[in-house]
């Protein structure tokens, strides 16, 4: 890439979707790589408008939601037409737009996650029918006015419980000004666990860490985070993983196994990763990442990925697939009991990777701003 920095710069200035960007995609310390990283292509399947999430759908399907506010359908041919299109009520200052779509277990309702006209964070809920989105349906679950245009977070999904995660950054603003990561009285900087079906506009599931604190927000699972852009749940354990965008010098990975009963604090903005953030204390209750890396290389911004459950590559089975805005190479993390035993180089570029998408296989798609969506295949 030629004149990386100042490149990368102005796209994300311009088209902006993962906030104060963190850097340097450094090789693996060889000391920790196990084995040989699988051999893994780059199939462009399709072309879109600033893809930036993409959701199994119905009927063996990929959906793919468009930043300006349009949802379409992966098909044997590319992408179709708009299946739902709400380009009037969202805007793209900023880290702004449709930034996350995500299905129930049934495909019974549709779950869309971007910042209205106002850049207030929304998600709103379309009932499917027979793998058509009924509009007349639509409704309104959850809002979070934002201070700033950036880090809205915006990732939302069904956990294996069946309730919907939704990601929120820190409400921008370099920093946390307002301190909204350690903060429980505001859904700024957290990851949120709600059952969207169970109340109006919804529930909080009992269970939830702080369901019962009258000094915080039931809807928080866990706090501490950045700007949470992308994070996913392993379809094969149930653990989670996090990336969180990092502030000025690391990019981190958090991880969660799936018999956690919420509350973990990431640290932030206390902690950038495992590093005091400007002279800050480290929380006692702090969870480290399992995996860093720093600015010294062409990385900015971390893109969360997925644990890889397809039957393709069997030699990337079980490792956690990630990239980074601004440096696009896809790397590979093994996992062994929330410890990181191998990191790899998967010697493939993906561009300017905004996002991944997992199919109903356990497939992965790769998402880059400049409209490329591409398929993982064997080598």
């Amino acid at each position: 890439m030629v004149n990386t920095r100042t490149r990368m710069s102005a796209i994300v200035a311009t088209l902006g979707l993962v906030g104060s960007l963190a850097l340097a995609t450094a090789s693996a310390d060889e000391s920790r790589t196990s084995g040989s990283a699988a051999q893994i292509a780059l199939t462009e399947v399709a072309r879109a408008q600033n893809p930036t999430a993409g959701a199994a759908g119905p009927q063996d399907t990929v959906w793919i939601a468009e930043r300006a506010g349009t949802v379409r359908v992966l098909g044997d041919d590319g992408l179709g037409e708009p299946v739902l299109d709400i380009s009037d009520e969202t805007t793209t200052d900023g880290e702004r737009g449709l930034l996350g779509l995500a299905f129930d277990e049934r495909f019974a309702h549709l779950y869309l996650s971007y910042t209205d006209l106002e850049g207030t964070s929304t998600v709103d809920e379309f009932a499917v029918q027979d793998g058509t989105v009924r509009e007349d349906t639509r409704r309104t679950v959850l809002t979070q006015e934002q201070p700033e245009s950036n880090h809205n977070g915006g990732a939302i999904t069904f956990g294996p419980d069946g309730y919907l995660y939704i990601a929120l950054g820190d409400g921008g603003g370099g920093g946390d000004p307002q301190g909204n990561g350690q903060k429980l009285d505001t859904l700024l900087g957290k990851l949120l666990r709600i059952d969207p079906q169970g109340g109006d506009p919804y529930a909080i599931p009992e269970d939830n860490p702080f369901a019962d604190d009258p000094d915080a927000r039931g809807e928080i699972w866990s706090y501490g985070l950045r700007n949470p852009w992308r994070f996913s749940f392993d379809a094969g354990s149930g653990d989670l993983l996090i990336g969180d965008v990092g502030q000025s010098d690391w990019e981190e990975i958090d991880w969660a196994p799936a018999s956690s009963p919420g509350g973990e604090n990431y640290g932030w903005s206390q902690m950038e990763g495992t590093h005091p953030f400007r002279g800050g204390t480290e929380p006692a209750n702090h969870v480290p990442p399992i995996h860093e890396y720093d600015r010294t290389g062409l990385g900015c911004s971390v893109t969360g990925g997925y644990v890889y459950r397809g039957e393709a590559v069997p030699g990337l089975a079980g490792q956690y697939v990630y990239s980074d805005y601004c440096d696009g190479t896809l790397r590979s993390l093994e996992i062994e009991d929330g410890r990181v035993t191998g990191e790899h180089d998967l010697g493939v570029n993906g561009g300017e990777v905004v996002s991944f998408a997992q199919d109903g296989d356990g497939e992965l798609y790769v998402l880059a701003i400049g409209g490329t969506v591409s398929r993982v295949d064997p080598a």
